[in-house]
């Protein structure tokens, strides 16, 4: 039976939170589109589809730095917030535009063919079966130009899927008026197969000795880099690289030259 993970309530629960899950946000905007524009480099990259756009982390910047970037998003709610964020950086609609969309539903709302198309953020594990997984690689090489170029940044659940960690820490910020905004997770495992990985968020916020604690739940298939790796090639992308960026990885693909088709987007659509 096909899993569904609809992920739009926990994404809209936490987007009004989502800046402070960094030390600092805009740095961190500026880290991502420095690092996306130091891979683009030389790749012919104007246009861009950022697929899960979140609160903009890569979208912002990318459309500051002057590619025309189109940011997608199932979540309203993070949608909203990157909305929020573009204008108080002054980003022209003219080089960011927004649209709500799944990679389920990203054909029915973007039109290709991009230079590149991105997603971070660990967006592609919320995917629970092959199938989707298979198809929506297959969808970006649909959207990309032949030459054109995919960056997957996710964690690599390699090394959870050996410890299955229960506890994992988060942030503390403290305000000037000691009021604190905490964070930390609770996993829990289910052994499948395949195996699946519940994401218990916790938020803790307030000052001695008010405190308010926001708990939502979220789920992931947890995969390692190596299998991804495994179906972009299948899809028919070539010069896949594995680099570490932070709390990432990052799998950089071209689609090949050739105009040619993902057999995968045969094999799921039957086109």
């Amino acid at each position: 039976m096909q899993r569904l993970n609809d992920t739009n309530s926990f994404y809209d629960a936490i987007a009004q939170y989502y800046p402070m899950f960094y030390r600092d946000y805009t740095v961190q905007m500026e880290r991502e589109g420095l690092g996306l524009r130091s891979v683009f480099r030389n790749r012919g990259v104007e246009r861009v589809l950022d697929a899960s756009c979140g609160a903009g982390a890569q979208a912002i910047p990318l459309a500051t730095l002057g590619y025309r970037v189109t940011a997608a998003d199932p979540s309203m709610g993070m949608l909203a917030k990157a909305r929020s964020i573009a204008a108080k950086n002054n980003v022209s609609s003219d080089k960011l535009s927004f649209v709500q969309a799944s990679f389920q539903t990203l054909m029915n709302h973007v039109k290709g063919p991009f230079d590149a198309i991105v997603t971070k953020g660990n967006s592609l594990p919320h995917l629970l079966e092959d199938s989707e997984i298979e198809l929506a690689i297959a969808t970006f090489h649909e959207l990309l130009r032949p030459g054109g170029t995919l960056i997957i940044g996710m964690r690599d659940f390699g090394a959870f899927m050996q410890d299955r960690p229960r506890f994992i820490p988060g942030l503390n910020h403290q305000d000037d008026d000691d009021s604190e905004f905490i964070t930390f997770d609770l996993w829990e495992w289910n052994d499948g197969p395949p195996v699946i990985a519940t994401q218990n968020l916790y938020i803790v916020s307030g000052k001695d000795p008010d405190y308010t604690t926001l708990r939502r739940q979220v789920v992931y298939r947890p995969l390692s880099t190596d299998e991804v790796k495994v179906v972009l090639l299948e899809a028919g992308f070539e010069e896949v690289t594995d680099t570490p960026d932070r709390s990432e990885r990052v799998l950089v693909a071209k689609r090949s030259d050739s105009a040619k088709r993902s057999p995968l987007w045969a094999k799921h659509t039957g086109r």
